[in-house]
């Protein structure tokens, strides 16, 4: 057993989670992640079409956070095979004990992991971001699955109708 006073991260649950904050990657598509999909010298990250909902592959660019806990994460456990390693070094498949662990420690309700997916969508359009963007990063095929967002960008509509006066 490695001595976990030298590691960023004492388990795979807290970089999986500022991933999926910081990316709006599906679970499934963060658990079959392979090393060799992450580029942390162009800071980006691709979702190959076979892990993907849709069936499209997609890049994901990486900011700060999810740049560094990949870092450290690569440092600690090592850049080879799956990011997030089970048994025998095949993907990571069930991580509910861990999450429902969390939920009950932190007295969190009616939080699923699929709710950080919605964090990140939300963020970015408060933030200003336009929603064709969001849909390519969040890989969605369709822009009406994207414009579940919009409401929370209403200034958006007053800086349209100023643009032309």
């Amino acid at each position: 057993m490695p001595d976990l006073r030298y590691f960023t991260f004492a388990d795979y649950l807290e970089p999986l989670i500022v991933l999926a904050m910081n990316t709006g990657m599906r679970r499934g598509e963060l658990l079959n992640l392979k090393w060799e999909h992450v580029d942390l010298t162009q800071k980006y990250l691709t979702v190959v079409a076979g892990n993907a909902k849709s069936g499209k592959g997609r890049h994901i660019p990486l900011n700060n956070e999810a740049f560094t806990t990949l870092q450290s994460w690569a440092e600690d456990f090592g850049a080879i095979g799956y990011v997030f390693k089970g048994k025998e070094d095949a993907p990571l498949t069930d991580i509910s004990k861990a999450w429902q662990n969390l939920l009950k420690n932190t007295e969190i309700s009616d939080f699923r992991f699929h709710d950080l997916r919605h964090h990140f969508a939300s963020k970015l359009v408060m933030a200003g971001a336009d929603l064709n963007t969001v849909r390519e990063l969040m890989g969605h095929s369709d822009l009406k699955m994207t414009l579940r967002y919009a409401h929370l960008a209403p200034e958006h509509k007053a800086m349209a109708v100023n643009l032309i006066g």
